[in-house]
């Protein structure tokens, strides 16, 4: 034990987990945050606790380790709202807010609220800190419940409305458990005779099929992954959080199966009779409302948490397990199987029908441009450690679908659900990974959100670019607006349309670097340009309001 102030023991702590960087919005705990610069970190003041939370989560999923994000009593609510993309996408942040102390609760304090029940619902690990004496368990605790097992948010209430009633002098000892700044901390072996029934299954099967989801990413099995399809000629499709962990233009990688998919991995995976799902918890998006695969239809599981095999799914097989520790020990046992000839020209047909369908729209020279084309330009001007972080909505479906990510080096992260995520997260992802270049495709709906996090990125100097798919309007919902605006001739315009605005206009402005394109054959030479520039980078793309994404096919 060692005198120190409990901002000192909470910084260094959290310096010893590998986190480098607080994301925040005032006033909250301004002597840790201090403390925390002397010893190297760097805090990042956002405009709103939402913004915190979604920096804080693109920085812990481009690392793939805890972030952390900071609150004061009134915004804490605010920054659990945040949480809800981290959680649904099983993203490891710490978060650290103040509350009201003893004597001050109900009685009607200023700012005033309970925090319990918001961080109840977007964290695995929430807990109220009472005295100085449980602050070391607690904050470990956290840090450790946030990396294991299944990641997720985790969450401390500080007393004080800043957080800093247990913040004095005090006896503590800073213990580094480093082993908790990645993840997985720990690695599960599987059972080898469940392996052995996963190893029969795809033995017997005559049209197997393999999905992969965001556990391959998380447990960094993209080696395995791939040796394993290429060792059985079995072809795969992934999840949107798995998107990369085999290149898009490897000749056994259908692509994205689901509800934001390609219509070929829809219709391959409806086709095959046996499908091992690794790292998936076979959700309504990968499974397109659990249409895909259908009915009769056997299935697997691989995954790292023993509630989830079988939830969706009755399964002929399961495995509990790591995902790169399972696949391993998968690859020890299967031999290749060479009479799946008809099966493998039935899964080229149908990714040869789908290219011919798209071909057109990815070289489209129209105006305004087609997002297909934006997205291939994207791909193409990538580096090849490039990291691309992308909105929900249509343009995740874009992105998934025609955003190739080929390199072993490169990075997608993608939102979970909550439209305006990718911006501020982009800011968090190029904290994390310093040098390489960040590519954040949102369109303007979601840009509008947290817009004014610009500020941020030009105050702390932050390069990165930001390609706006700028269509004028919430583009995916036009098609219900006006179904129910028909009895209403001219009106609901106003409810998914925007103002035509010049993006690159207003980041000139804002002291960042703008760009406004409206031609395809001009794209890639902007992307490549904004990609060497030491400020953040706008490219107000114009594209097509009347171009909709492929609805999923089943």
């Amino acid at each position: 034990m060692a005198k120190m102030t409990g901002s000192q023991f909470v910084a260094e702590t959290i310096k010893s987990y590998g986190v480098d960087h607080i994301f925040f919005v005032p006033a909250v705990l301004y002597q840790l945050l201090s403390d925390f610069e002397k010893i190297g970190g760097k805090a990042v003041m956002a405009h709103s606790e939402k913004s915190a939370a979604y920096m804080a989560d693109g920085y812990a999923r481009a690392r793939n380790g805890p972030g952390v994000a900071f609150g004061q009593s009134v915004g804490a609510v605010n920054l659990a709202a945040g949480l809800q993309d981290a959680f649904l996408a099983l993203s490891p942040v710490i978060t650290l807010t103040g509350r009201r102390q003893p004597g001050w609760r109900q009685r009607h304090s200023y700012q005033e609220i309970d925090h319990r029940a918001p961080f109840d619902a977007v964290t695995k690990f929430n807990a109220e800190v009472e005295t100085q004496a449980e602050l070391p368990m607690l904050l470990r605790q956290a840090f450790r419940a946030a990396v294991t097992g299944a990641t997720a948010p985790t969450h401390l209430d500080l007393p004080g409305i800043s957080g800093t009633e247990l913040m004095g002098e005090g006896d503590f000892e800073v213990v580094p458990e480093p082993r908790f700044g990645k993840q997985p901390p720990f690695r599960a072996l599987p059972d080898p005779a469940d392996i052995e029934a996963v190893a029969v299954l795809l033995r017997n099967s005559k049209r197997p099929a393999i999905v992969a989801g965001g556990g391959v990413t998380t447990s960094g099995a993209a080696a395995e992954l791939r040796e394993l399809i290429e060792k059985l000629n079995i072809p795969m499709a992934y999840a949107l959080n798995a998107k990369g962990q085999v290149p898009d233009d490897h000749p056994l990688n259908v692509g994205m199966v689901g509800s934001y998919s390609r219509s070929s991995a829809n219709k391959f995976i409806r086709e095959a009779d046996f499908v091992l799902y690794i790292g998936s918890r076979t959700g309504s998006q990968v499974t397109h409302d659990w249409k895909i695969p259908g009915p009769g239809v056997k299935v697997a599981q691989i995954d790292v948490e023993g509630e989830e095999l079988g939830r969706n799914y009755p399964n002929a097989a399961s495995v509990l397990g790591d995902a790169r520790e399972s696949l391993r020990a998968l690859l020890n046992i299967v031999d290749p199987v060479p009479n799946r000839a008809a099966w493998l020209g039935r899964y080229r047909e149908i990714v040869a029908d789908w290219t011919a369908e798209q071909q057109g729209y990815w070289e489209s020279d129209a105006i305004p441009m087609r997002p297909e084309r934006v997205c291939k330009e994207i791909s193409d001007a990538l580096p090849d450690d490039g990291v691309v972080v992308v909105d929900t909505g249509h343009n995740a479906m874009w992105a998934g679908m025609f955003l190739d990510i080929n390199k072993p080096q490169q990075q997608f992260l993608r939102c979970a659900g909550s439209l305006g995520w990718a911006f501020p997260a982009a800011i968090g992802a190029k904290y994390a990974v310093g040098e390489r270049a960040v590519v954040c495709f949102t369109g303007d709906g979601g840009l509008w959100y947290h817009f004014t996090e610009l500020e941020t990125a030009v105050n702390q100097g932050l390069p990165f670019v930001t390609v706006v798919n700028d269509n004028r309007s919430f583009n995916q919902t036009q098609g219900g607006v006006r179904r129910a605006f028909e009895d209403n001739p001219g009106g609901g315009d106003n409810i998914w349309k925007f103002t035509d605005v010049d993006f690159a206009a207003v980041a000139q402005e804002m002291g960042g670097v703008g760009m406004k394109v409206t031609r395809p054959d001009e794209l890639g030479a902007a992307i490549d340009e904004a990609i060497k520039a030491d400020r953040p980078v706008i490219i107000d793309a114009k594209t097509d309001p009347a171009a909709m994404a492929p609805l999923a096919w089943g």
